[in-house]
């Protein structure tokens, strides 16, 4: 165990408004004085039942108080913070050792921001202490300034009360399930988008196979495209795995609104999430332009909308797409009528984040504001009410908007 004896007072403490009021959005803000904090940092650091656990736990371990205040971290945890000692990270929470990017939204710091309602691990902690059992979550943080050589973390998280000599602590096991996420993802998204061009690629081919002397112009155009289309799958999941879209080069090309409505729609038609639902695509509108942009793209982005909008969809009930002039621009929208919570609202965009809270979820919604933005120069948006429902959309500007 490390000693607490270099403890620095200057460690967060009580911050609140003008009348001494602590504010929160979720968890409790107060914090033990620092007389309590050394008093607790010392019984920690000489309890021989904590020593032995901060020893042999294979994981990422820290030991809290019960206002969730770090007590003791193991060196593997220590190694992954980039800190010199155990001592800096002494009094802070796991978001203000992690330097999660909401951390010091609220002066009550970690736990108690509009985005921490949402947070696996904050929701562990509180949780496991209010009902004094083991909780489980997963957990997707942002970071600034980057651990590790990445401003994303993903945890599991366990969080266990302990009870020692008529004291409660918390111990907070983080097990790091980056690659075992990106492995989820890849099976959900890759192969299955993969399969999919595949299968068509295959039909071509068999088709051109079965009649050797005729040449049919238009099914080797097709399966030309749908070769292409395969290699920019591939490379379109290593930009999403990877949250790197610098290597993802735009290939534009000229295409109608009514074209991208269509692909979309046969893209969409045969999708499980459709089963038992409706989906309405509207005609484009008639003034509607030609875009210069990449479809590929721009439908994976569409497709992504229309699939969460279906799973969103009650049974019998329908999901709509369309199409709008905005000012030279043209906007692409997706509508259900369901309505997403203002917890959620405020992370439906963050990588790994998922309202289903199970591995390999949480990268269509982050892919749509990637791709959308920072590759095809668009802007990606929602609404989302009681009355009017759901609606996501892609704005693409005046530039990518050329005449017939």
């Amino acid at each position: 165990m490390i000693s607490p004896n270099s403890f620095d007072a200057r460690t967060p403490m009580n911050r609140g408004d003008a009348n001494g009021n602590v504010l929160t959005h979720y968890a409790p803000a107060e914090r033990v004085d620092a007389g309590e904090l050394r008093a607790q940092l010392d019984f920690v650091a000489n309890d021989p039942v904590i020593d032995g656990l901060m020893r042999v736990v294979g994981g990422l371990l820290a030991v809290l108080n019960e206002q969730r205040q770090v007590l003791a971290v193991n060196d593997r945890l220590l190694q992954l913070l980039g800190l010199g000692s155990a001592e800096q990270a002494f009094g802070l929470r796991l978001g203000e050792a992690v330097h999660c990017v909401h951390a010091h939204a609220m002066p009550g710091g970690c736990g108690t921001s509009e985005y921490c309602s949402t947070c696996g691990a904050a929701i562990a902690q509180v949780t496991s202490l209010a009902e004094n059992r083991a909780v489980e979550r997963v957990c997707a943080i942002d970071v600034a300034p980057p651990i590790a050589g990445s401003d994303h973390l993903f945890f599991r998280v366990q969080a266990c009360p302990l009870r020692r000599e008529g004291r409660r602590i918390l111990l907070l096991v983080l097990q790091d399930i980056t690659e075992e996420q990106q492995r989820a993802l890849l099976d959900r998204t890759f192969y299955h988008d993969v399969k999919n061009t595949l299968c068509a690629v295959i039909g071509a081919s068999e088709m051109l196979a079965m009649d050797r002397e005729r040449s049919d112009a238009d099914m080797a155009d097709h399966l030309v495209e749908m070769t292409r289309r395969l290699s920019r799958e591939i490379e379109l999941q290593r930009c999403l795995v990877t949250a790197r879209p610098d290597g993802l080069g735009r290939i534009t090309t000229r295409v109608t609104v009514r074209q991208v409505l269509e692909d979309l729609e046969r893209a969409c038609v045969l999708h499980p999430a459709v089963r038992g639902r409706r989906l309405r695509v509207q005609p484009a509108p008639a003034e509607a332009p030609v875009l210069a942009t990449d479809p590929t793209l721009l439908g994976r982005v569409l497709q992504n909308m229309v699939i969460n909008a279906l799973e969103a969809t009650p049974d019998g009930a329908e999901a709509r797409v369309w199409a709008e002039r905005a000012e030279g621009a043209i906007e692409f929208c997706v509508w259900n009528d369901a309505v997403i919570t203002a917890e959620n609202a405020r992370r439906i965009f963050q990588r790994n984040f998922s309202t289903k809270g199970t591995i390999g979820r949480g990268l269509g919604t982050y892919s749509m504001k990637l791709l959308g933005e920072q590759v095809l120069g668009g802007r990606v948006s929602f609404t989302s009410t009681p009355d009017a429902g759901t609606c996501f959309r892609i704005r693409l500007e005046a530039n990518d908007v050329v005449a017939e």
